[in-house]
């Protein structure tokens, strides 16, 4: 095997980059469980839940596209509401992509699109000097097997648990985004605006008249779209804080 610029064998990558993902798949693990169980109370089959957490990396994307399901959204709410929540996922392979080296081909880019979360992405980001495709794949792995295995456990669990215990570790994903968010919007008023933005219009379309009858799909793409805007208008990241976030 031939050795990279940094001295490493692509073996001596992967290994690198599993390690490295270790971490994340762990934090996955938990995830997912809460969705496998939240899945199936809502009446979703495990092995379909299982399905989707294969063919997706985005806690916020399923949860929401399970909400969607079990309503019966319109296919084209769905797709539309998927775009708007995983467009960040588009942004960062992007950013990503300057990050790579030479022997990231055109094939190996696809796949590490479709692992590139969010985790994955502060992690590969924060590499000295470019990335190869073999630590990138390494650092996929554990994720990927985090993310499906802990919906899997979630899926079996449940029909095992009490009703209660289920009810009760079925909003634990719910807990698990005001942990990411509220820290944040503690720090920076952009994050807060745009927190307080959503949250109040969230509230407004479940408890307004003729609001209240906007379907769910609609109502986080309307959402997501004008509190992001709010954020943008009233505390725009300033020129030079983002070009010390390139360097």
């Amino acid at each position: 095997m031939q050795a990279t610029a940094l001295g490493e064998t692509p073996r001596q990558q992967f290994l690198r980059g599993l390690r490295d993902g270790v971490p994340i798949g762990l934090g996955y693990l938990s995830v997912s469980f809460a969705f496998g169980i939240t899945a199936v109370s809502r009446g979703v089959p495990g092995w379909i839940a299982l399905l989707i957490s294969m063919t997706n990396l985005t806690s916020a994307g399923q949860l929401a596209g399970l909400d969607l399901m079990v309503i019966g959204c319109a296919m084209s709410e769905m797709i539309l509401t998927q775009c708007v929540i995983n467009l960040r996922y588009a942004l960062m392979s992007v950013s990503l992509s300057q990050k790579v080296d030479e022997t990231v081909r055109l094939r190996d880019r696809f796949l590490i699109a479709f692992g590139n979360t969010d985790e994955v992405f502060a992690v590969a980001s924060g590499q000295p000097g470019k990335v190869g495709r073999y630590y990138l794949f390494g650092l996929i792995v554990a994720p990927y097997i985090g993310w499906s295995s802990g919906t899997l456990l979630g899926t079996v669990a449940s029909g095992l648990l009490p009703a209660s215990v289920m009810a009760a570790l079925g909003i634990a994903i719910y807990g698990m985004f005001v942990a990411i968010v509220i820290p944040p919007a503690r720090k920076s008023r952009a994050v807060a605006l745009v927190l307080g933005g959503a949250v109040a219009l969230a509230c407004a379309f479940r408890y307004l008249p003729v609001l209240n009858r906007v379907s769910g799909g609609f109502v986080i793409i309307i959402c997501a779209v004008i509190a992001a805007s709010l954020g943008a208008i009233f505390a725009p990241i300033p020129e030079d804080s983002e070009e010390d976030a390139t360097t």
